[in-house]
């Protein structure tokens, strides 16, 4: 309803201002009753909050007239408009926002051709059966518009669907989820296209105004980033940008989102790119993620939701011909869609489960498909309310049934689809890296930029900030869009305090150098409890390596001091239960490595290779340093002068334990034999990466190897925890250990006394259960 026809209607006898406010309350209350009932079925939150919507529609409650003149009246429509629009431009801006632009960049030909798929064949369906439904619903005008409008129906992927219903599931940081992610914003972004261009051809002023949506468009993109500049100096000393300048940056965005509108375009896109060409980095970005994720997530989506289960009315179904209908179409969209989806998988090699689950994701309707089934063209509405209803109960039954079906899928194949890549020495080096460094001051912040700059190849940085919680309330991982201001915490300066500026600083510095993009998160919580978030983080990040700061540093006299004692107890609990590998970095900050960006010299690298698992995990984490130019790397092998020394020894109470050792180190040696040569062959024969190797027969020996090394300045020293077995290279090491969450080799490395110039970092491997049993470590 237009403003201008709110004077035409008879007065309504409730505020609909009031009914709308008190439905939107219902549906929340009804959806969270829902979700406790079908959480624990696996089923997500836009489940429940579609059937939340269910209830109060004509379909159920509002059969009742009391309840239905409650809810539904004349000026009630305009509301729900104003709603949905605003809504609409700014969850697709945060999509925009959310965007991981070099993913998609990197997998656009398969996001694609997925994304082609579906709609190819979608079309060809709606468009052969089209005359068929135009039979059943006696439909007489604007029959190639009910065409497109049924092939673009079928076609379409509702990206906010997708991509709630993905986070909801804790699947979006899988490949398979980030590929659907990126195939819904192409597939509903070209049906967008597709729909506006038939627009421009029925429309003899259209053409002039694509014009002026482009120019439009392009001037609110330069100024969002001079605006993003601006307000971040003007609050240089702040976490954040002020709410005022928040407002400004939205109220512009939802105002050329009301001008594209004007000019007769849909605004989904123009919202989107305006959010993915956002800049990056700096506190305004950080500010709007953290202003918007929260009430979007929790507020906004649910309700948007809501209102499309509100919309299905049952009534329409009272004739064979409308059942025929909407059981045809949903039937329609439901093969067609996965029928494309899996010849587009097929074609580009992706399993077939894989493939089934793409495609019940990609049915996801509940987007774009209202603007189209409400579309006006001269005022004057296409059909009936009936075939517009009819569409609106297709919309709302393929997005329930698609739902379920994927939460069903991932549930049953949930090994399947669970995080692999645990361990860095399976991972190529062509394959992307996710990575999680924890801080717990902003001085380990700093040490774990460091690391992350000297790391090449595809990277997926994640930093966490650990805040101990002194009083008896906790709050589990959170992005920092949904800590600070955003109604979590109203007394945030308490966890944290100044800490986080600085860190916040130090990450925009690096950001805008590198231009890495590094995400933030922060855990409130008791050190006792600490480590239970930081695994989960890494489990459902689906890293491949923690990173923790060691719980002392550099003193201005070089001396190591020591941090707090939870620092060290939460380490070595995150070392026992980490769902991957774990590297504990000694950051020597004074004398030891620096961050190679920006860094005019090149810095020597070394790995010393003693044998076993957590050592080639040390070596195939060091592999992401060699093509890096700013870094020299080193690869320094420890041998025993005879093969027969690295056999565990010979005489044992317990036969059973020699046969079991020997095998173990036999089995462990063969394998760094295999993976040894096959880095030399890679990287050192290139001349890329040096080699050294030194033979020692004992402890003695390898500590004086290690006086030489220390005396070649490396800056930085990567070495394993040990899983070397009864290694006879470092007995009697652990004699002096201080530190066994280092190692026997990690501890006398760290040691100030022993080498108080280089940084050291320590990296254990992932154990899975039958590797704990049979490896001493």
């Amino acid at each position: 309803m237009k403003p201008d026809s709110l004077a035409d209607c008879p007065e309504d006898p409730f505020n609909p201002l009031a009914t709308a406010i008190i439905q939107i309350s219902c549906m929340l209350v009804i959806a969270h009753v829902f979700h406790l009932i079908f959480k624990p079925l696996g089923q997500p939150g836009p489940v429940s909050q579609i059937l939340a919507g269910l209830v109060l529609s004509p379909t159920l409650l509002s059969r009742i007239n009391k309840v239905r003149e409650f809810f539904i009246q004349d000026t009630s429509a305009f509301y729900y408009r104003i709603f949905d629009f605003i809504s609409r431009v700014l969850f697709m801006f945060l999509f925009g926002l959310e965007t991981d632009v070099p993913y998609l960049r990197l997998n656009l030909r398969l996001a694609s051709t997925l994304a082609l798929g579906g709609i190819v064949m979608s079309i060809v369906f709606g468009l052969s059966i089209s005359f068929l439904f135009m039979s059943l619903l006696d439909i007489k005008i604007n029959k190639v518009a009910f065409m497109i409008v049924v092939s673009i129906l079928l076609a379409n992927s509702a990206s906010p669907v997708v991509i709630r219903l993905i986070d909801e599931l804790k699947f979006d940081t899988s490949e398979v989820g980030r590929l659907a992610k990126s195939a819904s914003l192409i597939n509903e972004i070209s049906c967008v296209m597709v729909m506006s261009t038939y627009l421009v051809f029925i429309s003899s002023w259209m053409p002039a105004n694509a014009f002026w949506s482009v120019i439009i468009t392009v001037a609110m993109v330069i100024l969002n980033r001079y605006m993003a500049r601006w307000f971040a100096m003007w609050n240089k000393k702040s976490k954040y940008v002020s709410n005022a300048h928040v407002l400004v940056i939205l109220v512009f965005v939802v105002f050329v989102s009301l001008l594209i509108e004007g000019l007769g375009y849909s605004s989904i896109f123009i919202s989107f790119l305006l959010g993915m060409l956002f800049p990056r980095e700096g506190k305004t970005t950080r500010t709007l993620f953290n202003k918007l994720t929260y009430s979007i997530h929790n507020f906004i989506l649910p309700i948007y939701f809501g209102f499309m289960g509100f919309q299905f009315d049952a009534t329409d179904l009272n004739t064979l011909s409308h059942l025929a209908f909407v059981g045809l179409l949903v039937s329609l969209s439901f093969v067609a869609k996965l029928a494309g989806t899996m010849v587009a998988c097929h074609h580009l090699k992706i399993p077939r489960i894989e493939g089934v689950l793409l495609g019940f994701i990609l049915n996801l309707k509940g987007n774009f498909e209202y603007l189209i089934i409400h579309v006006n063209v001269n005022d004057k509405t296409w059909w009936n309310s009936k075939v517009h209803n009819l569409l609106l109960v297709v919309v709302v039954i393929n997005t329930l049934l698609s739902g379920t079906i994927v939460a069903f899928i991932l549930k049953r194949k949930e090994r399947y689809f669970a995080h692999k890549d645990t361990a860095i020495e399976q991972l190529s080096t062509e394959c992307e890296f996710r990575v999680l460094a924890c801080a717990y001051e902003p001085r380990h912040a700093s040490g774990q930029i460091v690391l992350t700059a000297a790391l090449s190849g595809s990277l997926t940085p994640y930093l966490m900030h650990l805040v101990e919680l002194p009083k008896k309330r906790r709050k589990n991982n959170l992005m920092y869009n949904q800590l600070e201001d955003g109604g979590s915490f109203s007394d945030e300066e308490e966890y944290g305090g100044n800490d986080v500026l600085k860190i916040n600083d130090a990450v925009d510095a690096f950001t805008a150098m590198s231009k890495i993009r590094i995400h933030q998160i922060k855990v409130v919580n008791s050190f006792a409890n600490m480590y239970e978030d930081v695994c989960n983080a890494a489990e459902d990040l689906r890293v491949s390596m923690i990173i923790l700061p060691f719980h002392k540093h550099q003193r201005i006299d070089k001396q190591m001091e020591n941090g707090k004692e939870g620092y060290r107890t939460t380490n070595q609990k995150i070392l026992r239960h980490a769902p991957c590998s774990v590297g504990v970095f000694v950051h020597r900050n004074l004398t030891g490595f620096q961050q190679p960006i920006g860094y005019e010299k090149v810095q020597p690298v070394a790995t010393l290779f003693f044998g076993g698992l957590d050592d080639r995990e040390a070596l195939a984490y060091s592999t992401r340093f060699a093509s890096n130019a700013s870094i020299h790397l080193t690869v320094i092998r420890f041998r025993p002068s005879e093969p027969s020394s690295q056999q565990p020894p010979k005489t044992s109470p317990n036969i059973d334990d020699v046969l079991m050792s020997l095998s173990i180190s036999k089995t462990e040696y063969e394998k760094d034999i295999v993976f040894i040569e096959d880095f030399r062959l890679r990287h050192v024969t290139s001349g890329l990466v040096g080699y050294i190797e030194k033979y020692v027969n004992s402890g003695e020996e390898t500590v004086e190897a290690l006086r030489e090394v220390k005396d070649m300045d490396f800056s930085l020293l990567i070495v394993g925890k040990g899983g070397r077995g009864r290694s006879p290279l470092t007995t009697g090491l652990s004699d002096w250990e201080e530190c066994p969450e280092l190692g026997t080799v990690g501890d006398l490395l760290a040691s100030a006394d022993f080498n108080p110039k280089s940084s050291v970092l320590v990296i254990q491997q992932h154990r899975h259960h039958s590797d704990t049993e049979i490896v001493n470590s």
